[in-house]
C-alpha cells in the first residue's frame, strides 16, 4: 500500500512569527521529516510524504506538530491518496504524466 499525504503546518500566533516569516518553524518540521527516514517532497506550498500505512503518515502529522507545539496557534491543511498494491509514487505518479508527455517536466 501507498499512502501519500500532502500537508501544510505552521504556525499563525504571534509568538512562533518573525513579522509574517514562519520559515524557521517550518525549518524544524522538514528537518524532523527529513531525519525520520520518510520519503518526501518539500513544495513551495507544502510536503508530500509516501508511507505504507495511514498510521505511518499519522505519526509524521504528530511529528510535525511536535516541532511547533510551543507555539499558541498552528493551522495545518492535510490531503491523502491511498492505493493499495503500489509504492513509490511520489517519483512514479510524476514519470507517468512524463510519459504522456514524452518529456521531463520541470522540477
Amino acid at each position: 500500500m501507498s499512502v501519500l499525504l500532502e500537508f501544510s503546518m505552521f504556525p499563525t500566533s504571534d509568538n512562533c512569527r518573525d513579522g509574517s516569516s514562519v520559515s524557521k518553524q517550518v525549518a524544524k518540521i522538514v528537518d524532523a521529516i527529513d531525519k525520520s527516514g520518510v520519503a518526501y517532497q518539500l513544495t513551495p506550498m507544502g510536503t508530500v510524504v509516501e508511507t505504507k500505512t495511514m498510521r505511518e503518515a499519522l505519526d509524521i502529522i504528530e511529528l510535525a506538530y511536535e516541532q511547533v507545539s510551543d507555539c499558541d496557534r498552528v493551522y495545518s491543511s492535510l490531503k491523502f491518496d491511498i492505493r493499495k498494491n503500489t509504492k513509490n509514487r511520489l517519483t512514479s505518479k510524476i514519470k507517468s504524466i512524463e510519459t504522456q508527455l514524452k518529456r521531463e517536466v520541470q522540477k
